[in-house]
């Protein structure tokens, strides 16, 4: 009698049990049914948002590039997305004509003469200035770093007076070496400041494992402090290098006819020309392609110097 009645109790547990578990594999089964067009619907959106935030940005890109191909009739009488289903409208005569502008091609080459010394000065300096700050010890290294600090609120357009007349001073006013002295200057309190607290943040252990090996300074800085570094300097540098090369402020006041970049040029060409579209278009497209190669090209390392600096 005990057995029979032990039997159908754990018979009654057992079916109990398994519809508990049908019912909660059932409840699953239709929250994961539930989620999953949810989830794709979720993705579908926010796809659909990123390729229309892609297509507003490169559309002015995509129709200055356009109208860089196209004559200067065919850019005055109509649209320049009329070359998408005229695409004989296309052709290189402007940019054969924008190389053999001896002035633009010149401009070209000295917004590449200021822009790479600019950076690289600007990067090395700060780099070494950055790791002295951060883990060497001398006098009054806390207030220098204020003072590098305090830098940072000082405006761009309060020593433009001042250094141009230091500058006519000593022979270097219009000329590319006081274009390059002028943004290393202002370019230095802001790099320094962020390769210092950067690597502050390298563990201290590190550091005094190499100096216990024998390693000096200058060698701990090249093999331990530069390539964890890398992330940073990369983009200091992507920064640097845009910043100099869509410069016109600077190089307005400091260069003459002989050292003015490209967007000087460009700028004088529309004061002489009006609204000459067959050499603006090709050398505004031209000035505008090379630092969008520079940032994808060092795309990586800026991605992992953002990370970085949000992890830290």
């Amino acid at each position: 009698m005990s057995s029979h009645t032990g039997t159908s109790s754990r018979t009654g547990t057992g079916s109990r049990t398994g519809e508990t578990r049908r019912t909660g594999e059932s409840s699953r089964a239709g929250t994961r049914g539930r989620t999953g067009p949810t989830r794709w619907l979720g993705s579908t959106v926010v796809q659909a948002v990123l390729v229309l935030v892609a297509l507003v940005w490169i559309t002015p890109l995509a129709g200055l590039f356009l109208s860089s191909l196209r004559s200067e009739q065919d850019n005055a009488s109509n649209g320049w997305w009329t070359s998408l289903v005229d695409p004989a409208q296309l052709s290189v005569d402007n940019y054969r004509a924008l190389f053999e502008d001896s002035g633009l091609v010149s401009a070209f080459w000295n917004t590449v003469l200021i822009s790479v010394p600019t950076t690289v000065l600007v990067v090395g300096i700060a780099a070494l200035a950055g790791y002295a700050f951060a883990w060497l010890s001398f006098p009054g290294r806390d207030a220098v770093f204020l003072v590098v600090v305090g830098l940072l609120v000082v405006p761009v357009q309060i020593g433009l007076l001042p250094v141009a007349k230091l500058f006519g001073a000593v022979g270097l006013f219009g000329t590319v070496a006081g274009v390059i002295l002028f943004h290393v200057a202002y370019g230095l309190p802001f790099a320094v400041f962020l390769l210092r607290n950067y690597f502050a943040e390298i563990p201290k252990e590190m550091l005094e494992a190499a100096r216990l090996d024998g390693g000096s300074e200058w060698r701990i800085f090249l093999r331990l402090v530069l390539p964890l570094g890398r992330p940073a300097v990369a983009s200091l540098a992507i920064f640097q290098f845009l910043w100099v090369w869509n410069d016109m402020l600077v190089a307005l006041l400091f260069a003459d006819s002989e050292s003015q970049p490209l967007t000087v040029a460009l700028q004088s060409q529309m004061r002489q020309f009006g609204s000459n579209i067959g050499v603006l278009a090709p050398g505004a497209f031209l000035s505008l392609v090379v630092p969008l190669v520079v940032f994808f090209a060092f795309q990586k390392h800026f991605v992992q110097g953002v990370m970085a600096g949000s992890v830290k």
